[in-house]
């Protein structure tokens, strides 16, 4: 089943208007569809990745769309490049609204095949930009006396997967500082939740899946099937994002959206 992103859009909403959201790891899948998005409900859109020619493309598009967006380069693995990105973003659109911390990568391999290297360069993506983000913005939200934190985790934050000893660890690590955030900020007017989707037809996911059908995990289609009925549309993690991003969700706190169809549910 494939979901049409514009048919999911609803033009006549607007819940972040004049609100700055800056989404990392936006140029491209679940990131870039939350982009279109925000976009289409009045947010200003900062896009921080490191694809520069996709990152480019959609600003462009949302502005030909008669959205305001504006993509900045950044490796979000490292505080110099994200605190730089911060600034550009800033200067542009004010202090950040709502921080949507979606980069992130994995590595599929035996546990005993990777090295710290790897290792460390696992965890400065998917966890150490989350620190680096969210340290920037945190300030400027506390100035404003609010302000909201979506992370992207993942099903194997608590499903271990095999192959995936680092990814399912980073995500663990990344599910952990969402509630903390939550409950040292909570009362500061501060919110800061979770999406966890399972597997998903993004480029990313793609790949990771061919990955583990390299290594006799069974990913096929039938086995995914089984798990969540069907492969995950970006767009259907999207908008799980952005309810948690809006006042909908305004008495959601701490907590790990599972965005799975019923895969936890049967586990």
């Amino acid at each position: 089943m494939n979901i049409n992103p514009a048919s999911m859009i609803h033009p006549n909403r607007s819940r972040f208007v004049d609100r700055h959201v800056l989404v990392s790891g936006g140029a491209a899948g679940v990131g870039a569809e939350a982009v279109r998005l925000f976009a289409a409900e009045g947010a200003r859109v900062s896009i921080v990745d490191i694809q520069d020619a996709a990152g480019t493309a959609l600003s462009e598009e949302v502005m030909e769309a008669g959205g305001e967006a504006i993509f900045v380069r950044a490796d979000v693995s490292s505080g110099q490049e994200v605190s730089h990105a911060l600034g550009v973003a800033n200067e542009r659109f004010g202090t950040v609204d709502i921080l949507y911390n979606h980069a992130g990568s994995t590595i599929v391999k035996p546990f005993l095949d990777t090295s710290y290297e790897e290792w460390r360069r696992l965890f400065a993506i998917n966890v150490d930009s989350m620190y680096f983000m969210t340290h920037g913005v945190l300030p400027g939200m506390l100035a404003k006396g609010k302000g909201v934190i979506v992370n992207t985790s993942s099903v194997s934050a608590v499903l271990a997967t095999p192959m995936e000893v680092l990814y399912c660890t980073s995500k663990g690590a990344c599910q952990m500082f969402t509630r903390s955030i939550a409950t040292e900020y909570r009362d500061q007017n501060i919110r800061c939740n979770a999406v966890c989707p399972g597997f998903i037809r993004t480029a990313h996911g793609l790949r990771e899946i061919d990955a583990l059908k390299a290594y006799g995990v069974d990913v096929t289609e039938a086995a995914i099937a089984e798990l969540q009925g069907r492969i995950c549309e970006p767009v259907e993690i999207a908008r799980a994002a952005l309810f948690l991003a809006s006042d909908d969700a305004s008495f959601v706190n701490g907590e790990t959206l599972y965005v799975d169809n019923g895969l936890m549910a049967r586990t």
